[in-house]
């Protein structure tokens, strides 16, 4: 019996552990995604001769969860460390306080690389753009199934009119500007990450060299939706009012010495779908909107989950 031939559009996590799941039922997927390296919005660049995390800030996993036991793994094997369970709050005016909650994890090479760990084994191809999907294949080429792991306004660009998915994955999703900032020394009082509220520019604040353990004197800031919808066509043009912003909300005297922006369209959903995917007529969505909330467990729990049920189905 010939073997299903699957499509997976998006070498994000959500998009790797379907992947991971159908290699280990014998289901070989091609991977494609159209960025130069695997990570999707777990992203980390090399900015000044260091890596920096610009996509998500850090993720957090439940212990006993078949997520805890990916993580679990990363950490015995050094590619993954608990950083705090201690965030700031903070809002206009400075930082008010703290919050404790779950273990945040992070990794000393950039959680882009806890990405590439998954994706170790599979065929996974880059710089490769798919531009329609149909029932039955993918710009011309036919495939048993095709999943698209990504945020949901790029899923819905690719599926052809009268797809039963297209009205039914979200187009209201925030964009953000993740702004670099880096002193010539550290100049703040010691903080791990923050969540800045009622903010004009700012959401979250993480201190790099802290996250990373190297203790570089690097801040990470992501816009607000607002600021980010007015710098889209410019993230550069983001640089000064963050790095102001910044300098206000710890009492810095001076400015950074280096800066970097970088532009999310889609940065986060602004509403969470019930189930933990969606399949229909030979494709499928998944990824961090299909969850309880946006997280990096949720992508992987429903990239997991997908894979599973093709697995079963196929």
């Amino acid at each position: 019996m010939q073997k299903p031939h699957v499509l997976i559009v998006g070498a994000g996590i959500a998009g790797v552990a379907c992947a991971r799941v159908l290699q280990s039922a014998g289901i070989t997927a091609r991977v494609v995604d159209r960025g130069r390296v695997p990570g999707g919005r777990m992203a980390s660049r090399r900015i000044n001769g260091r890596t920096v995390d610009i996509g998500a800030a850090y993720f957090t996993a439940e212990e006993g969860t078949p997520f805890g036991d990916v993580v679990a793994d990363w950490v015995e094997r050094g590619l993954a460390r608990a950083w705090t369970d201690t965030v700031a709050v903070a809002g206009a005016e400075g930082i008010l306080g703290s919050s404790t909650g779950p273990v945040r994890y992070a990794a000393a090479s950039g959680l882009r690389g806890l990405v590439v760990d998954l994706a170790e084994g599979l065929e996974v191809e880059q710089g490769v753009t798919v531009s329609e999907v149909s029932a039955g294949g993918a710009d011309g080429e036919h495939y048993d199934l095709v999943v698209l792991a990504m945020p949901d306004p790029q899923a819905r660009r690719m599926l052809e009119a009268g797809s039963p998915l297209r009205e039914t994955v979200r187009e209201d999703w925030a964009p953000s500007i993740a702004v670099v900032l880096e002193w010539s020394q550290r100049q703040w009082e010691p903080f791990h990450a923050a969540f800045v509220n009622d903010h004009p520019e700012l959401t979250t604040l993480a201190d790099d060299g802290d996250r990373r353990g190297d203790g570089a004197p690097v801040l990470v800031a992501h816009t607000t939706e607002v600021l980010a919808r007015e710098y889209l066509d410019d993230p550069e043009g983001a640089i000064a009012p963050v790095s102001a912003a910044v300098q206000r909300l710890l009492s810095l005297e001076d400015a950074p010495v280096h800066s970097f922006a970088h532009r999310w369209t889609f940065a986060r959903p602004l509403g969470q779908h019930d189930q933990p995917f969606l399949w229909a007529d030979g494709v499928a969505v998944c990824g961090d909107s299909w969850g309880e909330r946006s997280s990096v467990s949720t992508a992987w729990a429903s990239g997991d989950a997908l894979g599973r049920a093709i697995a079963g189905g196929l």
